[in-house]
């Protein structure tokens, strides 16, 4: 396998304990993560409940229903179609639900295209959409249709970008038109089953009831309890949002869009479908997303991504994919105040601080610093193991952790969103000593970093920018002493 995908697998430990931080500190239920780099699945990982009121572990193997990235699933199983000769992504929707046309609704006229590119001008949920509180079931065809019929044309076709939950559904009767089959069949047939995985489908299924993770309720303005949130059948909506599936499921699936991979796509047709159709913004001109034809488009650093995020009751998920660099990020959360998208964010960039390592600078330093360090030749940095220097630690201002990534130490601080703003690059002096890498910087840049050890070598104290951190429960024993000013210690 390649060094990009080594390296990431030699930072899957601290990538998984940062998902850790991340979830107790933001008081999530469970995250589910996972990482696939190259079609090797270099990290796969649960943490928290996949139920706060039984307090059962969640597992990696727990199914989330994952809402939204059900579009994509269909915008694949339509480019097949296309692919086949079956359909045109520029055929009106009213070709294959004759009920559009027959009611003399606009939305007859709207292409296939269209609604997978949300250019449509299609009502988003329908007029009465409580379904989404679970105030009555998701609307069966005739329901959808009536709806559609009455309420469905709001915007011309591409006047606006209109985000369309009920576009999509109409896709799911195209395929079921075309294909003679229910959308959920055609999709295990056609998506689902070349994949080889066994933790995704189209619909809710009851004969895995207790493989679901429980859905939980958002902690709002402050509360401290949840409640779980039943699980239900999207019926005609399935195919815009009626998907389930694991994290690891969908590395795979997503491996399956990048460049090069024929399992489900040409890459012609993926090109299509990564290809810009909308830039949304606002009227200001903020760009608030970019949507392509069935899948989503970001870019997170330097890197050009892919994907979808979803929105289920009580279930909040998002997956990234680098169709170039052959990299998928999974992050499946169980409650509707998830941070999935923070977590699939912070881990690109630790993934791409593991990848992308500064340019080296001269660790010499002709100054003393503060507390008498004289000059630190640059050739004593590579005398000291790194591995010698990891550990995460607490200080009165917060956590730090100390880590390697690409094989060099740095430091993390991993209840911030965005671990890349908040870390800092170190080089080894010797065994009780790090520097912070030169540049600039609010933070003690350019400074000395000094640690303590007990006798068995495990540190015990890390010292940065004159303050002290111990590890957190020895910190936690010390921390009621640190609230009240502690009298000034006399020099002897």
């Amino acid at each position: 396998m390649s060094t990009t995908t080594d390296t990431i697998r030699a930072a899957a430990g601290y990538l998984a304990s940062w998902v850790e931080a991340q979830a107790a500190h933001q008081r999530v239920p469970g995250v589910q993560v996972a990482i696939r780099s190259e079609g090797e699945l270099v990290l796969d990982l649960a943490v928290g409940v996949a139920d706060v009121t039984t307090g059962e572990p969640l597992r990696t193997d727990h199914l989330f229903r994952i809402a939204s990235h059900s579009k994509t699933f269909t915008a694949t199983a339509i480019l097949q179609l296309v692919e086949q000769g079956r359909l045109r992504l520029d055929d009106p929707v009213g070709s294959y639900v004759p009920e559009l046309a027959d009611g003399g609704s606009p939305v007859a006229a709207v292409t296939v295209r269209e609604l997978l590119g949300h250019q449509g001008g299609v009502i988003r949920d329908g007029d009465q959409a409580d379904f989404w509180q679970l105030e009555y079931p998701f609307p069966d065809r005739a329901t959808l249709l009536a709806d559609v019929l009455a309420h469905g044309h709001v915007h011309e076709r591409n006047e606006h970008f209109k985000y369309s939950n009920v576009g999509y559904s109409l896709l799911g009767l195209v395929i079921e038109a075309v294909t003679g089959t229910t959308f959920a069949e055609h999709l295990h047939t056609a998506v689902v089953a070349p994949l080889g995985v066994t933790h995704t489908g189209a619909e809710l299924d009851p004969a895995r009831a207790g493989e679901y993770a429980a859905g939980h309720t958002g902690l709002l303005l402050g509360a401290v309890d949840r409640e779980t949130i039943e699980h239900v059948d999207t019926r005609a909506m399935a195919a815009a949002t009626g998907f389930y599936s694991t994290a690891a499921d969908l590395t795979v699936y997503g491996s399956a869009h990048c460049l090069g991979d024929t399992r489900l796509l040409s890459d012609d047709s993926k090109r299509i479908m990564q290809r810009l159709e909308s830039v949304v913004s606002q009227d200001d001109g903020t760009e608030i997303g970019r949507y392509g034809v069935g899948i989503e488009l970001k870019t997170v650093g330097k890197r050009a991504l892919v994907g979808h995020s979803g929105g289920y009751p009580g279930h909040i998920t998002r997956t990234y994919i680098d169709p170039k660099a052959k990299l998928v990020v999974s992050v499946l959360t169980n409650a509707v105040d998830g941070p999935a998208d923070q977590i699939a964010v912070g881990l690109l960039a630790l993934v791409d601080l593991a990848l992308n390592p500064p340019k080296a600078t001269d660790t010499t330093s002709d100054t003393a610093t503060a507390d008498g360090d004289a000059e630190t030749p640059a050739a004593e940095a590579t005398t000291a193991d790194p591995a010698r220097f990891t550990g995460r630690f607490a200080g009165l201002m917060g956590l730090m952790d100390l880590t390697v990534l690409g094989g060099r130490p740095v430091i993390v601080h991993p209840t911030y969103p965005d671990p890349k703003a908040a870390h800092d690059e170190l080089e080894v002096l010797d065994d009780d000593r790090l520097l912070l890498r030169a540049e600039a910087s609010f933070g003690p840049a350019g400074e000395v970093v000094h640690l303590t050890r007990a006798e068995d070598g495990t540190i015990t104290s890390v010292r940065v920018g004159g303050m002290t951190s111990w590890p957190l429960a020895d910190f936690l024993a010390r921390r009621s002493s640190m609230t009240r000013v502690a009298a000034p210690k006399v020099s002897a």
